[in-house]
């Protein structure tokens, strides 16, 4: 259950709008098979009914006293975001589309110049749109513990207080007190992933808080800060920002821009050398959901320590965490273990190793794999197509087309499809013809001709898709006309 603070109650009358820029970039390695490239795990439901990055959205709803949010995305993710913000009924002040992952500091910079550009006094909350936080009142306290000093330059992120030593985590040195406040500190230095040894002593110590990659400040004070200690990456952002084009409430940032762009993160490119750093501790449970073992961790454990998601069955099992989206998982005599299942992968491994995964994810890429990016089901903005059978010349799909919503006008060159409706109604289009098909209704598309799928009912469509021909590529698509503008 979400429960807001009235941040209008801590910050004097006049003070500017804080606006939440959710950064959902990611790789979609940490946590595979279940995530991955073109579905990583933000956009899974793992901490709780909602997706975290619908968790991340609903932290910072209008009625907190936040302003609308700014997205910053990958544009393979697009309609994923636009389909989960619908589902919270909340509308974006604009989602801006990354052509390629450059890491934090450019994300933040072209959400910060957007801001800048269309409320010069903007205040914004920057925050990963991929971790796990039980408690929103804290964030929202520590919000209104840093707002003063943002409102006055500085640049303000957030320590969480760490109940552990954990070498997975980035660490903030605390330094002193700012303005006479023990809510707010300056910071002595950053310090990357420690050994064991070290984050044992930065617990024991006291002046240390976990780095949450949460921050606070005015868009302008960060951008100027950005101009002065990286000034290349400053006027690379400006250009991905002007050169960008307008779709809907997308922004879609210049790609050839983007190519030059470096890799850096805000704490690289700015946290680590600026003199207006600060910080506000908290004590609030959060994680980063950096691995199999951290996602146990956060979970209700059963009676034998066991978390276990799906069709699961468990013999003298203890302290496991067991995931089946797919397939019946039994498991027998073993204790601390991960396993995850889905329709086309299954990762065995014991849980102190889970951290590992990624090297795992960059074998498979190597190897030219389609399980490092891809599931058997792929999201699409009318619904999405699962992979069910496949072989030499041909394969098999299950499409879902949503109430209302139709594919492009599209051909392929080297494929032909029969389409079998198994429950709805369709309406295809072929060549001059449209006809409306019913369940066990089927309907045959030559390669090269132009064809529509389109859903009219109020139910959703389920089509059995068999393509047969010499090339079955995606890629094998010209479309005609698009109302999602992929055309």
């Amino acid at each position: 259950m979400d429960v807001a603070v009235d941040l209008a109650r801590f910050r004097p009358q006049g003070s500017p709008q804080i606006y939440p820029v959710v950064l959902s970039g990611g790789a979609g390695t940490r946590l595979w098979p279940l995530s991955r490239a073109f579905f990583p795990k933000q956009f899974h439901a793992l901490a709780s009914e909602r997706t975290l990055f619908q968790d991340t959205v609903a932290r910072t709803r209008a009625d907190g006293g936040f302003a609308a949010p700014i997205i910053v995305c990958n544009e393979d993710h697009r309609f994923m975001i636009d389909e989960q913000l619908r589902q919270l009924a909340i509308e974006p002040s604009c989602i801006l589309l990354e052509p390629a992952a450059r890491n934090t500091a450019p994300a933040i910079a072209v959400a910060a110049l957007w801001l800048a550009a269309n409320d010069p006094g903007a205040v914004m909350l920057v925050q990963p749109s991929d971790h796990a936080i039980a408690a929103t009142e804290a964030l929202h306290v520590a919000v209104a513990h840093g707002l003063a000093a943002a409102e006055s330059g500085r640049l303000v992120t957030f320590g969480v207080r760490p109940t552990r030593p954990e070498t997975g985590f980035g660490y903030i040195q605390l330094g002193a007190p700012l303005n006479g406040s023990n809510h707010i500190l300056s910071i002595d230095r950053f310090v990357e992933k420690p050994d064991a040894e070290r984050a044992a002593q930065f617990v024991e110590s006291g002046a240390f808080c976990w780095n949450s990659g949460i921050f606070l400040f005015g868009a302008r004070c960060l951008l100027d800060e950005l101009k002065l200690l990286h000034p290349t990456l400053f006027e690379l952002c400006v250009k991905a920002v002007e050169s960008g084009t307008r779709d809907k409430d997308w922004l879609r940032l210049d790609a050839r821009v983007f190519d030059d762009m470096p890799d850096l993160s805000i704490d690289h490119a700015v946290m680590e050398h600026t003199d207006k750093g600060a910080v506000v501790p908290i004590d609030m449970a959060w994680s980063d959901v950096g691995s199999w073992q951290a996602l146990h961790e956060i979970s209700a454990p059963d009676e034998s320590g066991n978390v276990i998601h799906g069709d699961v069955i468990v013999d003298g099992v203890r302290n496991s965490y067991i995931r089946a989206d797919g397939a019946l998982v039994a498991a027998v005599g073993v204790d601390e273990i991960v396993i995850v299942a889905t329709g086309d992968a299954i990762l065995v491994a014991n849980a102190a190793d889970a951290t590992q995964v990624p090297r795992i994810v960059e074998r498979l890429r190597e190897l030219k794999r389609p399980e490092f990016a891809h599931h058997t089901t792929v999201y699409r903005p009318w619904g999405y197509y699962r992979a069910v059978d496949a072989g030499e010349r041909f394969q098999v799909k299950r499409l879902m087309v949503k109430p209302g919503a139709k594919l492009s006008l599209q051909k392929h060159f080297h494929r032909a499809e029969h389409w079998v409706v198994v429950s709805g109604t369709a309406l295809v289009q072929r060549g001059d013809q449209r006809m409306l098909l019913r369940e066990n209704e089927s309907i045959y598309i030559p390669s090269g001709t132009q064809h529509r799928l389109e859903n009219p009912g109020k139910l959703p469509l389920h089509i059995i898709e068999v393509q047969s021909g010499a090339y079955l590529g995606e890629d094998d698509i010209v479309r005609i006309a698009d109302t999602y503008g992929r055309s």
